[in-house]
């Protein structure tokens, strides 16, 4: 299970690296949450795929499992949805202004 996981990480690292390289805004922003995705997925896996009972206090000899990794999960997928959010209203807004999403245009580079 884990070599799928990292194949699937894997491919989200590489998608979200091609998008970020891309010259228009709205792009770069996706690329930018598919690699927080993508890190959230290799958190989980880096915390074991195992099962288990909730870590509370009881007379059960069960293994526990640990809930720091999906306690960072959970904070990492807030903060990232704060700032997609930011990044797509700081987008429109320059989109609106400028009346364009190119990164060359926005730059003052009109090679193409």
């Amino acid at each position: 299970m884990e070599s799928l996981m990292a194949i699937v990480i894997g491919i989200l690292f590489s998608i979200g690296t091609y998008l970020i390289l891309s010259n228009q805004m709205l792009r770069i922003i996706l690329g930018l949450s598919l690699i927080s995705h993508a890190i959230n997925i290799m958190i989980i896996v880096m915390g074991g795929l195992k099962t288990g009972g909730p870590p509370l206090l009881s007379n059960s000899d069960r293994g526990f499992t640990d809930a720091v990794p999906q306690a960072l999960i959970l904070t990492a997928i807030v903060i990232n949805f704060a700032v997609t959010a930011f990044l797509l209203v700081l987008s429109y807004r320059t989109y609106k202004k400028h009346g364009t999403d190119d990164m060359n245009n926005l730059r003052g580079n009109e090679h193409e």
